[in-house]
């Protein structure tokens, strides 16, 4: 890692560490908090009146959200979703901003994003999305346009990964996703805390899940998941069962999530001795970070693995985990889906476009 990607990853975990400890450590930040928050009711308040102008899609759109920084399992909940609504019938679509991609000059959003997007252009969330769904990805940082596109390809249902803040699309139903161990951190929003929105955003929400066990006290009516390691993968190769262990210990383990402790603590629940190594949130890794030189395997997130293919050693892996919602919200979420009515009998066409074509959004 570079002395600046050094400097970053530790300011992060710096300020993680006080936004998620104790408040008055980022006290003196909470005046450019009250700033960020009327500028964020300002916003809600122009989408809401109609000064600015909100695009609603022909098909029923669910958004899958957080209202803290940092990683809290929404992105395992969204393939989730993807593949519990495909086994009813439907033709989910996944949108995306796509977060640390960057089209090449020349080219423009939409962008299709398959198993062979290169990482660079669609960000590596979508790019993990579109491999472990198989269902129609796009990325857009206007997401209104990613929906039409999807909607012409024949989605008769649409997913918005990390959309609760993109106002500009209309929603029929909400989703917040909090870690159960870091819960909303000291209860301030930006800078002075984790915080995206105030608290009171979650009584306009459809619907919280706290991934884990909280170690706080869950608002009313909560539903409950957990993420659950389902198998090995080496990167580029083949598929494992979890035990016995297709490698040695102990592992160098990398991750460069929004919540690198959790996958830490994963690999400490299946009794894997690990030498942990964090890097900031959809680190760009080189060669350079993953070269430990001591032959010891190396693991990491399934997030992290769709960027170190062609990195990593051979000795590389990948776990692979899945979100477990609670039965409730699984018959909660099916009488909601329910009332929409029964699956598009429109024909999909799921054939993914050239990459010229796709990456000019036509």
């Amino acid at each position: 890692m570079t002395l600046a990607g050094r400097l970053i990853a530790w300011l992060g975990t710096h300020w993680q560490e006080a936004a998620y400890g104790e408040a008055s450590r980022l006290a003196w930040l909470r005046p450019l908090e009250a700033l960020y928050r009327r500028g964020m009711s300002r916003r809600a308040h122009a989408y809401a009146c109609g000064d600015k102008p909100v695009w609603r899609a022909p098909v029923p759109v669910i958004v899958v959200g957080n209202i803290t920084l940092g990683g809290t399992g929404k992105s395992p909940l969204v393939a989730w979703l993807a593949e519990w609504l495909a086994a009813g019938g439907w033709h989910p679509g996944i949108l995306s901003r796509g977060y640390g991609g960057k089209l090449p000059k020349g080219h423009a959003y939409p962008l299709w994003v398959t198993a062979e997007t290169p990482v660079s252009e669609s960000g590596d969330e979508p790019r993990m999305l579109a491999e472990q769904t198989g269902v129609p990805v796009m990325v857009d940082p206007d997401r209104s346009r990613a929906a039409r596109r999807l909607v012409d390809a024949g989605c008769d249902i649409l997913i918005s990964d990390d959309g609760l803040q993109h106002l500009a699309l209309a929603r029929d139903l909400e989703l917040v996703v909090v870690d159960g161990k870091r819960g909303f951190g000291n209860g301030h929003c930006l800078p002075a805390g984790p915080l995206r929105e105030p608290l009171e955003r979650l009584r306009s929400v459809d619907a919280v899940l706290v991934n884990g066990e909280p170690a706080f006290v869950p608002p009313v009516g909560v539903h409950g998941m957990r993420l659950s390691p389902s198998g090995w993968r080496r990167l580029g190769g083949e598929r494992e069962p979890l035990a016995p262990l297709p490698f040695q210990t102990p592992v160098h383990a990398v991750a460069g999530i929004g919540n690198p402790s959790r996958f830490f603590a994963t690999l400490a629940g299946l009794g894997i001795e690990a030498i942990p190594h964090a890097f900031a949130d959809h680190h760009d890794f080189g060669v350079e970070d993953l070269a430990f030189g001591d032959g010891h395997a190396l693991v990491m997130t399934a997030k992290d693995a769709v960027k170190c293919r062609g990195l990593a050693p051979f000795d590389s892996w990948a776990l692979d985990v899945v979100a477990e919602p609670d039965d409730a919200f699984v018959a909660w979420l099916e009488q909601r889906v329910a009332a929409w009515g029964s699956p598009s009998c429109r024909s999909p066409s799921f054939e993914s476009p050239s990459f010229e074509s796709r990456s000019r959004g036509t």
